[in-house]
């Protein structure tokens, strides 16, 4: 008998299968890897996949298609790099036997808001200088977590505990600063170079204000009427509100937010009327139509939109809300979100006498304020008055702020049209 010569094994039926190549069968076997998006510090893990980005759990790095989009950044696949977390011995001792980049006064630097913007900065100071006095301000607890899965946690049934990535203790831990949490920034003292919070004066060389910008509020919107969606401590409080039971919810705005969290509720099982002043969602992109896009995959979900509305008044009848709009329509809900935008808040700006152009204005370079200590990154800046909300900049704002800081090589920030990836599940859209 010959020696079979092909890549076919006889089976007991006298059929053949095909073996698997060598090296198939070596991706198989091998050990998950996980992937870091080098624009916005998304970590894509092979085990994990990406399934509202059409990535089955289970799905290798080198099998993902060119044209793929980061799922909180919307840059491309070619931005990822290998990545192995770091232990937080690894962490400390590259701290110890590093040296510092240059010297300071005893202050340190400030930073006021421990957001995505505020860690990234603590991460690129820390990077330069294992020495350098940190601290971090924050009216929330400072826990790490990922704002985008805020539209997505219901479609996914994300559990609320799940969605902290990193205690703030825990960061503030790894990274050597000092947190101060659930406090307040009041007041920027330039003169003294000091910030005056709820828990007392605190002194800077340097402060980096990274408070990002809140939920705009309509004025025909009561704020205790209304959820305001916009961290991760008020979105636990509406899912607790919401509880297990299908829901009357209305959103008033069908931009970006207004219209992920519409998906995201409704996949989640309650019912959605969606508010808009222009005709349709998603207007900004109405030239690629993104809007026509949307409605065609809502359908068959339960998500009613109703657009050229305006709001004249939100009433509490019977326990319930209504919304009546200046054509005299009205709507019931069990609970009422306003996403009609953001808005940076003004005061630490303001007392600080800081340049304002519909938001911080900062050098585009260096993203230094008018005032030569303070910088500023994230939401609450504008540059050339066009406000900066999306999550791509941040890391490249953060590594700019702390080379100017720590004298190191310049790292100047450029500013790039942003590309934008609709976390709406039912028809994810990438946007430009």
């Amino acid at each position: 008998m010959n020696t079979p010569t092909s890549e076919m094994s006889p089976t007991p039926f006298g059929l053949s299968l095909s073996k698997p190549s060598p090296e198939a069968t070596v991706q198989a076997l091998a050990p998950w890897q996980q992937y870091i998006c080098d624009a916005c510090g998304y970590i894509y893990n092979e085990a994990d996949g990406d399934p509202d980005g059409g990535l089955a759990p289970g799905t290798r790095y080198a099998d993902i298609p060119e044209d793929w989009a980061c799922p909180l950044c919307g840059v491309t696949k070619a931005d990822f790099t290998p990545y192995t977390p770091p232990s937080l011995e690894a962490l400390r001792a590259g701290m110890t036997n590093s040296t510092p980049v240059a010297t300071r006064g005893a202050a340190g630097v400030l930073i006021v808001g421990a957001g995505r913007a505020g860690w990234q900065m603590a991460e690129a100071l820390r990077a330069l200088d294992a020495t350098l006095p940190i601290t971090v301000v924050t009216a929330c607890a400072g826990d790490v977590y990922d704002k985008p899965m805020l539209s997505i946690a219901m479609a996914r049934s994300t559990a609320l505990e799940a969605m902290v990535k990193e205690s703030g203790a825990a960061a503030a831990a790894r990274l050597n600063v000092r947190l101060l949490s659930h406090t307040q920034a009041v007041r920027i003292c330039t003169d003294t170079r000091q910030l005056r919070t709820t828990r007392g004066n605190l002194k800077y060389d340097r402060l980096v204000l990274a408070h990002g910008a809140q939920a705009a509020l309509p004025a025909t919107l009561p704020a205790a009427m209304c959820w305001r969606v916009n961290h991760l401590a008020v979105y636990q409080k509406l899912r607790a509100a919401l509880g297990d039971t299908p829901k009357d919810v209305t959103i008033v705005g069908a931009g970006l937010i207004g219209s992920e969290l519409a998906n995201d509720l409704a996949l989640g099982g309650h019912r959605i009327t969606l508010l808009d002043v222009q005709t349709e969602p998603l207007a900004r992109w109405s030239a690629e139509g993104a809007g026509t896009q949307l409605l065609d995959a809502w359908k068959d979900l339960a998500i009613r939109f109703v657009g050229g509305v305006q709001v004249a008044q939100l009433e509490q009848v019977a326990g319930r809300y209504r919304i009546t709009t200046t054509c005299g329509q009205r709507f019931a809900a069990d609970q009422v979100i306003a996403a009609a935008g953001l808005v940076t808040p003004p005061r630490l700006a303001q007392s600080a006498d800081l340049q304002w152009d519909n938001g911080i204005a900062v050098d585009p370079a260096n993203l230094k304020t008018s005032n030569g200590h303070i910088h500023a990154m994230g939401d609450c800046i504008a540059i050339q008055g066009q406000p900066s909300r999306f999550i791509e900049p941040i890391a490249r704002q953060a590594r700019a702020i702390a080379a100017d800081i720590c004298g190191a090589a310049p790292a100047p920030y450029e500013p790039r049209a942003a590309v934008v990836r609709v976390k709406t599940t039912s028809r994810p859209l990438t946007l430009h």
